[in-house]
C-alpha cells in the first residue's frame, strides 16, 4: 500500500516493487496516483503467485479505511 500526501491509501500489486514505485513517483503509474501524489510505501505482502496476489489485492480493496489503517499501523510505527 502507498500512503499519499493527502493521507489516503492506494492498494496495488506488482512483481517489482522498486520499479513500480519509481513509475508511480514519475506519474507513470495508476491514475489514482497521478491525481494523488504518492508519499511512501507503507505496507507490503508477498505471495507465491499472481493468482493469490490478485485475490489478496481484491480483498484488501474491499476493506474499510480503518481496516486498511490497521494493516499499516505496525509498519508505520517502525519508521520512528
Amino acid at each position: 500500500m502507498i500512503r499519499c500526501t493527502n493521507g489516503s491509501l492506494y492498494t496495488g500489486s506488482t512483481n517489482h516493487l522498486i520499479r513500480r514505485w519509481h513509475e508511480h513517483r514519475q506519474g507513470d503509474g495508476a491514475k489514482y496516483l497521478q491525481a494523488n501524489d504518492p508519499k511512501a510505501v507503507v505496507y507490503v505482502e508477498e505471495h507465491p503467485d499472481r493468482s493469490q496476489t490478485c485475490r489478496r489485492e481484491y480483498r484488501i480493496k474491499q476493506y474499510t479505511k480503518e481496516e486498511k489503517e490497521s494493516l499499516v499501523a505496525p509498519a508505520e510505527s517502525d519508521d520512528g
